[in-house]
């Protein structure tokens, strides 16, 4: 009795297996990038109430960060500045302004502006901005030239190997407490520099789990 099947059907289980083997590693890979923060969250530049430009008032103008933010050496989150913040210039500075009809809204109501949050952390990380800012991690670090943007957009990912770099290796990011907020700080040599900080300020960054998640 004849063969049924040709000696090339004997190839035919090979090959489909590669090829599954092929479209599954692509759709790994494919999620594996495409579903990351690096993809999906930089980048991101909510429309905000009120338009506000970091690029005017941080970069131009020169306003230290802690002017409006004036929590992060000393709690857990970044504070949104309240309209009094806004109103401590626009009362005397372009009080007319369209633009600025909401603040005056919000200063007359006393109803506060719903500012959209750029930068979000997962309900399980902790993250204390205090305990960054007052050991010399610059804002820039983690939020970017801040100064050079008309509207705030995520730089970073903020993913857990984003952070665990810094953690691992602190003396390429810490800077001088009182350079946190300097936008471009560069030290002539960082890592030197860094290492003298490190051990100054008793620098051991977590690498553990329950050091980012309780």
């Amino acid at each position: 009795m004849g063969q049924i099947f040709s000696k090339k059907a004997d190839e035919i289980p090979s090959k489909i297996l590669l090829g599954l083997i092929i479209v599954l590693t692509a759709t790994v890979a494919g999620v594996w990038y495409y579903f990351s923060p690096e993809y999906t969250d930089v980048g991101y530049a909510p429309e905000q109430p009120v338009e506000y430009s970091h690029k005017l008032h941080a970069g131009e103008l020169d306003l230290d960060c802690q002017y409006c933010h004036t929590s992060v050496a000393k709690s857990k989150q970044a504070n949104i500045p309240p309209t009094q913040t806004c109103m401590n210039c626009h009362s005397q500075i372009k009080t007319e302004s369209d633009k600025l009809t909401k603040i005056r809204n919000s200063w007359k109501t006393g109803q506060p502006i719903e500012w959209v949050r750029v930068h979000n952390l997962p309900d399980y990380a902790y993250f204390n901005h205090a305990i960054h800012v007052n050991k010399g991690v610059g804002c820039e670090s983690c939020h970017g030239r801040v100064d050079r943007m008309e509207v705030v957009a995520q730089q970073e990912p903020l993913s857990m190997s984003w952070c665990l770099d810094c953690h691992r290796n602190p003396e390429k990011y810490v800077r001088p407490v009182e350079e946190v907020t300097t936008m471009g700080y560069e030290a002539e040599n960082q890592l030197e520099m860094g290492r003298k900080l490190v051990a100054k300020h008793n620098i051991h960054p977590p690498t553990y789990c329950q050091g980012c998640h309780y």
